[in-house]
């Protein structure tokens, strides 16, 4: 399994994770029981009311950010919020708050860093980091992170925030080079939780009903990834807890795509994605993989 194709695993599965789980967005467990059974079919619908295979914010501002990342050729976070900006006068299915009100700052200063805050710790950067991950594949571990910094403190600026992006990243590249589970867990998930036990996943219980504060995110993340054995039952595990459904679906997805790799993808959940979704995630991920960015933050 090449890592190309890892790659394009990964993007098709932050998309499917997205669309599986913005059916059951803000649904307790009890309540996708009591309507779906065990839900595992991309068949639209949820708050949004959206179309069968159509996505959210965390599939559409990943591509915003791939395609800024390909246009300047390197990760600037000028370019970003320029990109991110457009994203939101495109008039988005969703949009979060704290990415809504840090665009509308930038509009009115130019400053594409937002201000630091404890409680800007949500899950909206991480959601849409995968393009970094391909971008800075063979980069130094300095320049990595310096990448995600760049891009969520656009709208994110918050430790925990820019801890879980950077751990997800790193996740995300080790994976597409092939290493097991027990190294993911030792170096990346466990390590995340030792600088900030907020995010000791393994001793809570499962986790359900999961907010969009990014350590309930995660949390929810990882007790599925580990617990599981193959793409399908990670993301319909994640999902099936309900809450911030889309955004754990879409990490979730992420990850386990460049760990299974594309083989590993139902194939009724590949052809049940909105056709141009997968097409630009397909060709982004074939790109950004390939290409030697430089850093100007």
């Amino acid at each position: 399994m090449n890592t190309n194709s890892r790659a394009i695993a990964a993007y098709l599965g932050l998309a499917i994770g997205d669309a599986l789980g913005s059916t059951v967005e803000f649904m307790t467990p009890r309540e996708i029981v009591a309507q779906y059974g065990v839900h595992d079919t991309l068949c639209g619908g949820g708050w949004l009311h959206l179309k069968p295979g159509h996505v959210t914010d965390d599939t559409t501002m990943s591509l915003a950010l791939g395609d800024s990342i390909l246009k300047e050729k390197q990760v600037n976070a000028l370019a970003i919020a320029c990109a991110f900006d457009n994203w939101m006068r495109g008039k988005p299915i969703d949009i979060g708050n704290t990415v809504r009100r840090n665009l509308v700052l930038f509009r009115m200063t130019g400053n594409p860093e937002a201000p630091y805050s404890d409680h800007d710790a949500g899950n909206g950067a991480a959601m849409r980091v995968l393009p970094v991950a391909l971008a800075t594949f063979d980069q130094s571990e300095d320049a990595v992170r310096q990448a995600c910094r760049a891009q969520a403190h656009v709208t994110h600026h918050s430790a925990l925030s820019d801890a879980a992006c950077e751990c997800i990243v790193f996740m995300v590249q080790d994976a597409l080079r092939g290493v097991d589970k027990i190294y993911l867990l030792d170096t990346h998930a466990n390590q995340l939780a030792t600088k900030h036990p907020e995010f000791n996943f393994q001793e809570a219980r499962p986790l359900s009903n999961p907010s969009g504060y990014i350590v309930d995110t995660l949390k929810a993340v990882f007790q599925s990834f580990f617990k599981t054995k193959d793409f399908r039952e990670c993301l319909v595990d994640v999902v099936n807890r309900g809450g911030d459904a889309d955004t754990t679906g879409a990490i979730a997805g992420m990850l386990a795509g460049a760990y299974y790799g594309l083989q590993s993808i139902p194939n009724s959940w590949l052809m049940g994605l909105e056709s141009n979704t997968s097409l630009e995630c397909i060709k982004q991920a074939e790109s950004l993989i390939n290409f030697n960015i430089s850093m100007s933050v």
